[in-house]
C-alpha cells in the first residue's frame, strides 16, 4: 500500500513529508510503548501512535519507519516536525482513535503477516 493511499483512508493530515507519499508500506504497527515498536517491527511499516514525544521519532529512525501516522487527532510540537523532517520521516495525523484507525488499514489489505514474529 502507498503512503498516499493510507492519507486518503485515514483521512490524514500531513505535517511533514509529503514528498515521500508514493512510498510502500506493507504492515502497521499501533502501538505507545517505544520498547515494543523496537522489539518487534519489520520493515516498510507505518507507526500510528499516540505517543507525541520525541521519543517516537527517534525510535522510528532506530528501526528505519519512514511514515508516523499520531491518532486522535493529535498534532506533535513544531520541534518533532523538524526532527522528523531532518530525519526523512513522513508524519501525518488522524482524528480517528487507534482501534479504528489500524481497522480501516487492515479492511483496506493492509495484512501482511509477519510484523510480529
Amino acid at each position: 500500500m502507498k503512503a498516499s493511499e493510507i492519507k486518503n483512508i485515514l483521512e490524514a493530515d500531513i505535517l511533514t513529508g509529503e514528498e515521500n507519499l508514493d512510498m510502500d508500506v506493507f504492515a502497521a504497527c499501533g502501538s505507545d510503548l517505544m520498547s515494543d515498536v523496537m522489539a518487534y517491527v519489520k520493515d516498510n511499516v507505518v507507526l500510528l501512535t499516540g505517543l507525541v514525544n520525541p521519543q517516537v521519532v527517534r525510535t522510528a529512525e532506530m528501526m528505519d519507519i519512514k511514515l508516523i501516522v499520531f491518532i486522535r487527532g493529535k498534532r506533535p510540537e513544531e520541534t518533532i516536525i523538524q526532527m522528523a523532517k531532518e530525519k526523512g520521516i513522513t508524519i501525518m495525523t488522524t482524528k480517528d482513535p487507534m482501534f479504528i484507525a489500524c481497522g480501516k488499514l487492515y479492511s483496506a489489505g493492509l495484512t501482511e503477516r509477519g510484523v510480529w514474529d
